[in-house]
């Protein structure tokens, strides 16, 4: 697990560092994330780690009596500014635990001599394989050793493209994350067609579901008609309203389709047995990747300024604010990044749901059960014109 508060204390004797995949914020990350008390993951690993000074601490007790972004969990977040040394940092898109907080360390941390490489599987095949961990002895030898092995030629950022049919694609080299060719591109949300498209609807509408009803679910599909790639942060601005409560729990889910609209997904260990099958038919999200998800209590929707752009909103987590009845409101929702590929005749549908899409991190975790209740809206189009921002690589 990353938690590069070593780092940020700035020791004198550490001179480089090697993040690969973790926590850089364990409210955010791990026991609250979107503002949810899902603990069933950190009830596992809470089983295993979590030492100090002899003592274990109980952060899932924590996450239950510190349910909004205080001095506790505040103190877990490193000073990124204060993180200097050169760092090598690995993250993928697929690990619904890790990729969040890997790229926030990544896009935080002060090093002016930082790397990044987006690797397209699961963290621990990739690490023990040997070119991987080649390539990580170069990084060292250089920075440790001063070894004159052409680290610094290393682009400073390599990512992958999963193409979940077959024709990923790793190591694609950039200077930056998003590569400076994306822009990002709104897909306006069209609540009467179930569409996704960049023009604006210009009638008003809406779309929702009933909570615990099958479905419980509202969709929105785009087909593209050209070869397409998106690397980067996608998000969702949505106008929502909860008739009949107080409150919304979202999951939202960005899936790739095929031209027949069937589902895409892939492994992303090598065992892909029967067993593996069933534990990740509904669940061990962190095994199978299904596509980019976010989630975000409606009440905690308070943007934080100093830490939102436009591509990442960030949310204080601070406060509680209910909805009144017929209230509508405007939530922005991170989703984790992308690269992504899509081929004529491909879609995309973004999902949005009352429960979780994915299921658990891994097996055996206690399922999350959203505090939904009453009937979930959508609205789209003319002045309350939801969309979802996506990285558009430019062809």
């Amino acid at each position: 697990m990353f938690r590069p508060i070593t780092a940020a204390e700035q020791p004198p004797h550490l001179a480089a560092i090697n993040p690969w995949e973790g926590v850089s914020d364990v409210y955010r990350d791990l026991v609250r994330r979107g503002g949810m008390p899902d603990t069933g993951f950190a009830g596992q690993l809470q089983e295993g780690s979590f030492f100090g000074k002899g003592q274990k601490e109980d952060v899932v007790a924590e996450a239950e009596r510190h349910p909004l972004m205080d001095g506790l969990w505040e103190n877990k977040i490193p000073r990124f500014e204060n993180i200097t040394v050169p760092a090598y940092v690995v993250a993928s898109y697929s690990n619904t635990l890790h990729t969040a907080g890997t790229f926030r360390a990544w896009r935080r941390m002060a090093s002016e001599q930082k790397w990044l490489r987006v690797h397209n599987g699961q963290e621990w095949p990739d690490y023990y394989d040997e070119e991987n961990r080649e390539d990580l002895r170069g990084f060292f030898d250089h920075f440790l050793k001063g070894a004159d092995n052409g680290w610094e030629q290393t682009p400073r950022v390599r990512y992958s493209v999963l193409d979940l049919e077959g024709g990923g694609r790793v190591n694609v080299p950039a200077t930056r994350f998003p590569p400076t060719d994306v822009t990002p591109t709104k897909y306006y949300l069209d609540g009467r067609s179930r569409t996704l498209a960049t023009t604006v609807p210009t009638a008003e509408a809406t779309a929702g579901y009933v909570v615990g009803a099958n479905p419980d679910t509202v969709s929105f599909v785009t087909r593209f008609d050209r070869e397409t790639l998106l690397v980067g942060y996608p998000k969702a601005r949505l106008w929502v309203e909860a008739d009949g409560y107080d409150d919304m729990d979202l999951f939202l889910l960005v899936q790739k389709l095929d031209a027949y609209g069937t589902p895409l997904q892939e492994f992303t260990v090598p065992n892909q047995g029967a067993m593996i099958q069933d534990v990740t038919e509904r669940g061990a999200s962190i095994l199978r990747y299904k596509g980019s998800d976010g989630r975000l209590r409606v009440s905690m929707r308070h943007l934080d300024p100093a830490l939102s752009t436009d591509e990442v909103p960030a949310h204080t987590f601070d406060r509680v604010e209910k909805l009144a009845p017929g209230e509508v409101v405007e939530v922005e929702i991170d989703l984790l990044p992308v690269g992504l590929a899509f081929h004529p005749g491909e879609q995309l549908r973004l999902v949005i749901s009352g429960r979780s899409p994915l299921g658990t991190m891994m097996p055996g975790n206690r399922e999350y059960v959203p505090a939904n209740s009453g009937r979930h809206v959508v609205h789209t189009g003319g002045e309350r014109a939801s969309y979802l921002q996506l990285p558009v690589k430019a062809a």
